[in-house]
């Protein structure tokens, strides 16, 4: 297809497709001419991939450029090329809990990972966000919902492998990459309005 199709299928103007061509974020089209290209599937997806990124995400351009190397790359994994997406649109958490509360949670959040068995990072930014909830709900004297912290991972984790079965049914790596962008973003608020709209039902039922 020539930019204009592109540009047009992909709902990004003309200018900025060329903008990201200038900065390496999409593969240079195959030249037909001197001054036109022709551009396939693979450049649509790839600039589906880059707006999820900047604009849902507000991936600096930098770090954009930064996992599109990775998802060409040869030697990652899938799972790892994945974790490179997913620590591009994770921001981290500054901790704002004191230093007794911090460890405290940081211990619970470590043996939580160990009792589940689960295969994660400890750099993770989850991990950092995950202390600091608990850290805070501690200090506002919310410890029953703390309480509840292996319930609540039990039920993300039955529902998460359902996310991440989706996403594997993709073919193509910049796909994978883009349903993990958008799932993780617009997912959260997925799940938040469904959360309140159970707690609305349950709450009529039970507390009127």
């Amino acid at each position: 297809m020539r930019i204009a199709e592109l540009s047009r299928r992909s709902g990004v103007a003309v200018p900025t497709i060329k903008y990201y061509l200038r900065e390496g974020l999409l593969p240079p089209g195959e030249l037909t001419s001197p001054n036109q290209a022709s551009y396939d599937e693979h450049h649509l997806n790839r600039l589906r991939l880059t707006r999820a990124m900047i604009d849902l995400a507000q991936v600096p351009v930098a770090r954009v450029r930064a996992v599109l190397e990775a998802l060409d790359s040869d030697t990652l994994s899938l799972h790892e090329r994945i974790g490179v997406v997913h620590r591009a649109i994770t921001p981290s958490r500054q901790l704002t809990a004191g230093d007794s509360a911090r460890t405290a949670a940081a211990v619970q959040v470590q043996e939580l990972i160990q009792r589940r068995g689960w295969a994660v990072e400890p750099d993770s930014p989850a991990i950092a966000t995950l202390v600091e909830t608990i850290s805070v709900l501690r200090s506002l004297g919310q410890d029953h919902l703390v309480d509840l912290l292996d319930p609540y991972a039990e039920a993300v984790e039955r529902f998460t492998e359902l996310e991440v079965a989706a996403v594997a049914s993709r073919t193509d790596p910049d796909q994978v990459a883009e349903s993990v962008v958008i799932g993780t973003i617009l997912g959260e608020n997925l799940l938040a309005s469904l959360r309140l709209l159970a707690q609305e039902n349950i709450s009529s039922r039970r507390l009127k």
